[in-house]
């Protein structure tokens, strides 16, 4: 039995907030000269995340490489309306976007991959809807599945993204919707993938919308009342993930996550200056939580 640690590097969705995190990691590159993709053995991530995990573990990618998939370019691209006229009703029939913008982006950054392709070991989540399950897509399991994919079906966000057929003509959504933080899920397919082996995770969030719900008046809120009081947020709670990987991991788990403060709360907000503030979080988290990764990692 080897005695070499194996690290995990897990990353939650959180639509365009999935950028600070990549802020923190590159602050670490820079700080210390060293090189996540050659940190970590094994990469996790689910709906945006699972972009930043292909990023590293695919293609072998800096974090500054990594963070430049969240370029205004990208953004832009990605955020290809459904059409006209729903973008600016206010009641929104059908999928804010396409896939199609996300789908040409996703073939520029992982042109004609597969899983089976990656670097090192890698996982993301989805829900196939017509088997009614969940769905670990996987380096290793699922080796002929396609990057644009795998990275397209976790990432299809009921509301923003249209249902994502692959392939094999299986129709996926946001992974999301089975856990938005795959702590739990990397740790136990890290511990079946390398056998009798001590297990370290870094776990990386996308914020905390701690703004409060007014018990009283959401008594009387119908389906529209929610939606517009964040239901799609409180169903994405990652809370109970973290503090289920703490008891089972004590000091060998991190994570990495915090309020939101000025942050908003929706998962598509790519104004300037929406952007700055998720850099700023992510230079925040450098700031609290910097020497923490170093000594995990030493």
């Amino acid at each position: 039995m080897s005695n070499k640690v194996i690290k995990v590097l897990s990353f939650d969705g959180g639509g365009v907030r999935a950028l600070a995190g990549l802020i923190f990691l590159s602050k670490f590159e820079e700080q210390t000269g060293k090189k996540i993709f050659d940190e970590f053995d094994f990469f996790a991530g689910v709906s945006a995340g699972s972009m930043n995990a292909f990023g590293f573990a695919c293609r072998g990618f800096s974090a500054v490489e990594t963070e430049n998939l969240w370029s205004e370019y990208f953004l832009k691209k990605i955020k290809t309306p459904e059409n006209f006229w729903d973008k600016y009703s206010p009641i929104q029939m059908r999928p804010k976007y396409t896939n199609k913008g996300r789908v040409e982006v996703l073939e520029k950054i992982f042109p004609d991959m597969s899983l089976g392709d990656s670097l090192k070991p890698v996982l993301t989540l989805s829900y196939d809807v017509e088997s009614r399950r969940p769905v670990i897509l996987s380096s290793y399991n699922t080796p002929d599945f396609s990057l644009v994919d795998a990275c397209s079906a976790s990432s299809a966000a009921p509301i923003y993204f249209p249902t994502y057929q692959s392939e094999d003509n299986r129709w996926f959504i946001d992974g999301g919707v089975v856990t938005n933080n795959p702590t739990l899920v990397s740790l136990t397919e890290a511990q079946k993938y390398y056998k009798n082996q001590e297990i370290r995770v870094l776990s990386i969030g996308t914020g905390i919308n701690t703004r409060k719900i007014p018990g009283k008046k959401s008594s009387q809120w119908g389906g529209l009342g929610w939606l517009r009081h964040d239901i799609m947020g409180i169903m994405l709670e990652t809370q109970i993930e973290h503090r289920i990987a703490k008891d089972l991991l004590l000091d060998k788990y991190l994570r990495i996550n915090s309020p939101l403060g000025k942050v908003n709360r929706r998962l598509d907000d790519d104004s300037d200056v929406n952007i700055t503030r998720i850099k700023e979080l992510g230079y925040k988290w450098w700031n609290e939580f910097g020497s923490n990764l170093i000594d995990f990692l030493s």
